[in-house]
């Protein structure tokens, strides 16, 4: 066991989870970029959409939470090592180093465009609009801090009333915050496509449960079941009772596994309360999952964990590569897009891909284990 307050070293499990849900993102993007036959607007409109298009979807929706939640915790893991100023000041220049990506890098992969006449501010914003939000938050005491994310997570809903019209005083601000809109560019609009404020919390919870991984394993991991069971069990209790916490109402379908997906047809932009209950209690039965897991067997996971953000941009830029290739080869329609019959194709779209994106993550960890430049601590 380490001192008390002293978080340990690097984890294997935290690297296999975010390269778990680095994969599932995987997934989702292959089916916004190969996905023809039936493609939906919203895969998760349950009129419209097939239900097995419908359970591939719903796997993604833990990639962003668990991945905000893993930020904070390898924030306070950080702070451990190096201290609380140098951690503030890394979160602070990693996360106006993601948002300068966000509206660079990332929107040209998406839109083939540096200045789109749509620039959407997705999730790389948020995650580093959280960043900086947490260099400040870090230093609160922990059980304020703690406070402080419940209360957003379990709280924002209570603001959903609050909806501003473009003009009106504080619309960038809360469109930033709450409210998805569109931003005025001298060649455009920016579209907040994820409202910053739940992830916010999200990734202040992470930085909460920091001082858990001081602790032996067994007592850690029955921590982390524990309070994934209790999230678990919070989101059974409100969305049975169909009110707070989630805005769309569920309905009873004409069959058990349509009332089912309607139960789990939860809001993303933003999260609702439910939606991170939901996600972040399978989140945190996963690490512990994990912790027990002998570390050799998730090797290939925390590869793709170890470069999360290589990995993010190396991605991006292969979908679209193979988008122009197929367009070529005359595989694809004028959308550039693969006509996938079933979702089943989707994941072994997926899993081909993987392949090479595992071969350039362990280059990468590689590379920056054996490098002392600072800017591979942002990869």
């Amino acid at each position: 066991m380490t001192a008390q307050g002293t978080p340990s070293p690097r984890i294997g499990a935290i690297d296999a989870l975010r390269g778990l849900v680095m994969l599932l993102m995987l997934v989702d993007h292959a089916r916004e970029t190969f996905f023809l036959h039936a493609q939906v607007r919203d895969p998760m409109d349950l009129a419209v959409t097939a239900p097995d298009l419908v359970v591939t979807r719903l796997t993604s929706h833990l990639c962003a939470p668990v991945f905000l939640l893993l930020t904070g915790l390898s924030a306070r893991l950080y702070a451990g090592k190096h201290g609380t100023g140098a951690a503030s000041r890394f979160l602070l220049t990693r996360g106006l180093f993601l948002i300068l990506l966000e509206v660079t890098l990332v929107n040209l992969a998406w839109t083939g465009r540096l200045l789109p006449p749509v620039l959407y501010l997705q999730v790389i914003w948020a995650i580093g609009l959280s960043m900086v939000a947490l260099a400040g938050l870090m230093r609160l005491p922990q059980w304020a801090l703690a406070t402080v994310a419940l209360l957003i997570m379990l709280g924002h809903n209570l603001l959903d009333g609050i909806v501003l019209a473009p003009g009106q005083a504080g619309y960038t601000l809360w469109s930033i915050l709450h409210q998805r809109g569109l931003l005025d560019l001298p060649w455009g609009v920016a579209r907040t496509s994820y409202p910053v404020l739940p992830w916010i919390g999200v990734a202040a919870a992470g930085y909460a449960l920091g001082p858990w991984f001081s602790l032996d394993p067994d007592p850690r991991r029955r921590r982390l079941l524990a309070l994934g069971a209790a999230a678990l069990a919070l989101f059974l209790v409100l969305r049975g009772l169909n009110g707070y916490g989630e805005p769309v109402p569920w309905q009873a379908g004409p069959t058990m596994g349509a009332t089912v997906l309607s139960f789990l047809n939860l809001t993303k932009y933003p999260p609702s309360a439910d939606f991170l209950l939901l996600t972040l209690g399978l989140g945190l039965w996963l690490l512990a999952l994990f912790e027990a897991v002998p570390a050799g067997r998730l090797a290939w996971l925390r590869v793709f964990g170890g470069a999360p953000l290589f990995f993010y941009l190396v991605h991006l830029w292969l979908l679209r590569g193979l988008s122009h290739l197929a367009l070529a080869l005359g595989l694809a329609g004028a959308s550039g897009r693969i006509e996938a019959g079933a979702p089943a194709q989707l994941w072994m779209i997926a899993a081909l891909i993987s392949l090479p994106l595992f071969a350039a993550c362990r280059w990468m960890v590689g590379l920056k284990r054996r490098g002392r430049h600072p800017l591979l601590s942002y990869l």
